[in-house]
């Protein structure tokens, strides 16, 4: 039963617009194509558990806080007297683990997973706790990528290796579970608990000048678009989208990375790359939101 959909992270959505528009800096585009392949890997994990045929709530993405700290957990499965806690990892080619670190084969260092994965635990207790809940809780630490390869590794079965993996997803298919109206009840609170974006994340420092303008390829998310009749078509990877449906999203881009701007039809003309016409704006706007003031003054909520 899935109670929650993953949905891409404001942070994500906001460095892909950035990514295309913007030249990066090494730093930033290292930590914007990490953020990518985490998803991607979440994503490739939600495939996996929404085959699973035993009685669970599954909930994917929540970030949660206690005590001011803040941890996010990217799958819960909620059993009838089990909760599982799942860390996903897409990291991909050869690691060497060593005490409270993973090393790259060319040196680069990396914080323990897993001792973020205990903290998360330790934190979500706490949440159940406070509301007086007692459940047994399970935290696994996931590496999803069949192309991951970690020397001395060490022995705990809270590491789910890609040997390992398909093992792990036979152990949630086959685990006996009942729910009733307090496991709901859970889901509930926790949904409502979910914070939903960050709100420390920091990003490169950008003004609309510094932006170049047009409409960025959903699938690919490439500034390499040009309208084809009443489709934007996309020159790197081919894929076609209606013209409404693309400058209705560049316009929650602009209101994403500039959340003053004031919704007009020169300044959407004006971000999409004076794609098409100013009437073809103004029809789109009239379409899907409300007019406010009147003739040159008017801009839409």
């Amino acid at each position: 039963m899935l109670n929650k959909q993953r949905k891409v992270p404001k942070e994500l959505l906001k460095m892909r617009s950035l990514n295309a528009r913007m030249v990066l800096s090494e730093l930033d585009l290292w930590n914007y194509l990490n953020a990518e392949k985490g998803f991607a890997g979440e994503l490739k994990f939600d495939e996996h558990t929404r085959k699973l045929q035993s009685n669970c709530i599954i909930i994917n993405g929540l970030l949660l806080k206690i005590n001011n700290k803040y941890f996010q957990i990217d799958t819960v499965l909620i059993f009838q007297k089990k909760i599982y806690l799942i860390d996903v990892k897409n990291y991909e080619g050869e690691y060497i683990y060593e005490h409270k670190k993973l090393k790259t084969k060319a040196g680069k260092e990396i914080d323990d997973p897993l001792l973020q994965l205990q903290r998360c635990e330790s934190l979500f207790r706490q949440i159940l706790q406070q509301y007086r809940l007692n459940f047994h809780i399970e935290s696994y630490l996931v590496y999803i990528n069949p192309e991951f390869t970690l020397y001395q590794a060490p022995l705990n079965d809270s590491v789910i290796l890609p040997t390992k993996f398909n093992h792990f997803m036979k152990k949630l298919n086959t685990e006996f579970s009942y729910l009733n109206g307090a496991h709901e009840q859970l889901a509930d609170l926790l949904m409502s608990l979910d914070l939903g974006n960050y709100p420390f994340t920091q990003f490169p420092t950008y003004t609309q000048t510094d932006l170049k303008k047009g409409i960025i390829c959903f699938l690919c998310h490439k500034l390499s678009t040009f309208l084809k009749g009443d489709k934007i078509v996309c020159t790197n990877c081919g894929v076609e989208e209606h013209i409404d449906s693309a400058v209705l999203r560049s316009i929650k881009e602009l209101i994403l990375l500039f959340p003053e701007q004031k919704i007009t039809t020169i300044a959407v003309f004006d971000w999409c790359g004076m794609v098409g016409s100013k009437k073809m704006i103004h029809r789109i706007l009239m379409k899907n939101y409300t007019a406010v003031g009147r003739k040159r003054h008017t801009y839409y909520v």
